[in-house]
């Protein structure tokens, strides 16, 4: 892709945004940065990216995008702006950032998405990847900008990608050799609007592969596995309930792998994962489908699913007080990840729940409580709704908090020794967090201050 003395818009600089443009002025290109937000706002990214000759439009959208040769979208950006549809009328190029990482960089892509189980799971494959001694640069969602690596990668490099339903709206040629995805329930519905629209931002993973291609999809999920007929590549089935000619699954407590017309061959005992939950389980066989699939041997597949202990922010234990466990699942951003969580505690739970409102309804979390959550902390702009929800079904053992900081003194208080209090917040962060990892390092600080005042 040639980019010298392009003239490139950068709409929105969010996580990708300084190295979408450094990306962009060492191919030559000429860059005007538009955000809605403000100059003091974004003071620390300017100040970041003040040794280049950038321009800004700030405080609003751009009057007049004729200009600009290419529009570059960061994720959080809807396609469906004013301007943006402008640009379209006009013949410019409109891509992500993720779109021109891939046309930039030499390297194979492997591509995840889900709607719970991306970070877990794009992690545990770039491990796998990383122990089996290949070059492996973990990106996308998970917090590393693919163009951030784009142009370091060789083509021998492999390049594990977390990409999100937004990341995918913008695709054009995006291919991933191998794509995954792991689950879809309801989710991002305020952006999307209907499940159908959110469904085909998914399936968009695989709309450029070939027969030679792989798309790995959950079969224990109906509405992912429902996508096997739309795909011309192959479909490698992965099941914590069901074995199949080919793919990977569970047989008497192992995880298997099968290819077809061969016998099954064992990776290793379920019981050997440091994960806990079904749901990490199924991370566990979507992520041995992509490496053994992506040539990695079975040996090294099962010394990292062995050795693996999770990410953070993700059923995270940070600490125990006074026979209290605290659990940080900030990454916990939509009810199906919070109701993962809960049915994988073992231990009676206080939880801490609420953000923004991102289009869910609550009825299915608070019906997974199943006599497990004793009592709810609710925080943030859908406290009120889950707390309504929560009464209609019978469930009045809420306290409604304006802070973090009350949040897990309350928790605290509810709490008896044995039990855990768990943040899965079933929401989104951005009511009162930069990111959901915001989140979760406010509440590991909050926690550090109880046990330092007891």
């Amino acid at each position: 892709m040639i980019l010298k003395d392009k003239r490139v818009l950068v709409v929105g600089l969010a996580t990708s945004g300084i190295p979408t443009v450094n990306t962009l002025i060492r191919q030559g290109a000429k860059v005007t940065v538009n955000d809605v937000k403000n100059e003091e706002q974004l003071r620390e990214i300017i100040s970041a990216l003040s040794m280049y000759d950038v321009r800004y439009i700030l405080g609003g959208h751009p009057e007049d995008v004729t200009q600009y040769d290419i529009l570059v979208l960061s994720p959080g950006v809807p396609t469906d702006l004013p301007f943006i549809h402008k640009a379209k009328e006009n013949g410019i190029l409109i891509v992500g950032e993720l779109e021109l990482a891939y046309r930039l960089c030499k390297g194979k892509f492997i591509a995840i998405t889900g709607t719970n189980g991306k970070t877990t799971t794009t992690a545990l494959t770039g491990e796998i990847f990383h122990n089996a001694e290949k070059e492996t640069y973990v990106v996308g969602n998970i917090g590393v900008a693919a163009i951030s690596k784009a142009l370091e990668a060789s083509k021998e490099a492999v390049m594990v990608t977390e990409v999100s339903s937004f990341q995918l709206e913008s695709i054009i040629d995006f291919k991933p050799h191998i794509a995954a995805i792991l689950n879809i329930t309801p989710d991002h519905l305020n952006r999307h609007k209907t499940m159908e629209n959110y469904i085909a931002a998914k399936a968009n993973i695989f709309k450029n592969q070939e027969a030679c291609d792989f798309v790995v999809l959950n079969a224990d999920n109906e509405e992912t596995y429902a996508l096997a007929s739309k795909t011309t590549s192959q479909v490698i089935p992965f099941s914590r309930k069901s074995s199949f000619d080919q793919g990977v699954f569970v047989v008497n407590g192992d995880i298997v792998v099968k290819e077809k017309g061969k016998e099954p061959m064992v990776v290793c005992s379920t019981k050997e994962l440091n994960i806990p939950g079904n749901h990490n389980l199924e991370n566990a066989l979507a992520a041995t489908a992509l490496a053994y699939w992506g040539g990695i041997d079975i040996q090294s597949i099962a010394n990292t699913l062995k050795s693996f202990k999770g990410v953070e922010h993700r059923t995270e234990i940070i600490a125990e007080i006074q026979g209290v466990c605290f659990i940080n699942d900030s990454k916990g951003t939509n009810p199906d990840a919070s109701i993962a969580a809960i049915k994988g505690m073992e231990t009676p739970i206080i939880l801490i729940a609420g953000g923004m409102d991102k289009g869910s309804e609550f009825d299915e979390l608070i019906e997974a409580f199943e006599g497990k959550v004793k009592h709810m902390i609710l925080l943030g702009e859908t406290a009120n709704k889950i707390k309504e929800t929560a009464e209609q079904l019978g469930f009045v053992s809420c306290t409604m908090v304006g802070s973090m900081e009350e949040a897990v003194k309350q928790a605290y208080k509810q709490s008896i020794k044995g039990d855990t209090v768990l943040l899965s917040p079933a929401c989104a962060s951005w009511d009162m967090y930069e990111s959901y990892e915001h989140r979760g390092r406010h509440f590991k600080d909050c926690v550090e201050s109880l046990r330092r005042s007891l």
